[in-house]
């Protein structure tokens, strides 16, 4: 896909790093050069400097021919202002606003945009750790899949990220590290204290279990819906 990613902080800059190492063509906007420096080595895709609702700047970033327009930055006016353009102006055919204040969400969908919320999934996920709801694997909504936590076991120690995922079955989305969540590429490594939070097929499930000795899978929380196909 042709993905552009307007903002490159930190969430930005993982994502961008994330699709580029799947193989995306991917865009990054940014307005200070020097935030491109987050992009890790192996990042292969192109690097504008400029506001993300800028229509010179789109342009130039091809968003003509762009799939997805991912606006990520840390300031919401810019966010909902940068996927407005590329929903209104551009139809762009998927358009996701990262949004700080729950409250703004409903705003954002009445405008058409699709919305992240980190507090949100954060909140939802520790509403399911509260009423206990981290015992089991649950399926995801469209049945194909399943959202999961794991510990990281001695079989995933020291292993990056693309040595242990497996096409079409199982998926790493995140790591919590010490309390804080990271998006994790293919160049992730995977360390001791690790929980790692993936996509699991259902048909997948055990073979999941017995390659990587996880003894126990817990649920993360309705926070998405998806399947891991390509």
């Amino acid at each position: 896909m042709y993905i552009i990613v307007c903002g490159c902080g930190r969430v930005g800059a993982q994502l961008a790093t994330m699709l580029s190492d799947e193989g995306h063509d991917v865009v990054v906007i940014d307005s200070s050069a020097d935030s491109f420096r987050r992009l890790g080595s192996g990042f292969n895709g192109l690097t504008i400097v400029g506001n993300g609702f800028d229509e010179r700047v789109l342009e130039k970033a091809g968003i003509e021919r762009a799939d997805v327009f991912a606006a990520v930055t840390n300031l919401d006016n810019t966010n909902i202002m940068a996927g407005q353009v590329a929903k209104k102006l551009y139809d762009v055919p998927k358009v996701i606003s990262r949004v700080y204040y729950p409250d703004r969400e409903k705003t954002y969908h009445r405008l058409g945009l699709e919305t992240i919320c980190g507090t949100t999934l954060v909140a939802k996920r520790v509403r399911d750790r509260i009423l206990g709801h981290d015992l089991a694997v649950e399926e995801s909504l469209n049945q194909k899949s399943r959202f999961t936590e794991m510990k990281a076991t001695s079989a995933l120690v020291g292993k990056k990220v693309a040595e242990i995922e497996i096409p079409n079955q199982f998926r790493l989305v995140a790591i919590i590290r010490n309390n804080e969540a990271i998006i994790v590429s293919s160049d992730t490594k995977i360390i001791s204290g690790d929980t790692i939070i993936a996509v699991v097929s259902i048909e997948a499930t055990e073979k999941v279990r017995a390659l990587y000795n996880v003894d126990i899978f817990m649920k993360v929380g309705d926070l998405v819906s998806l399947s891991i196909e390509d």
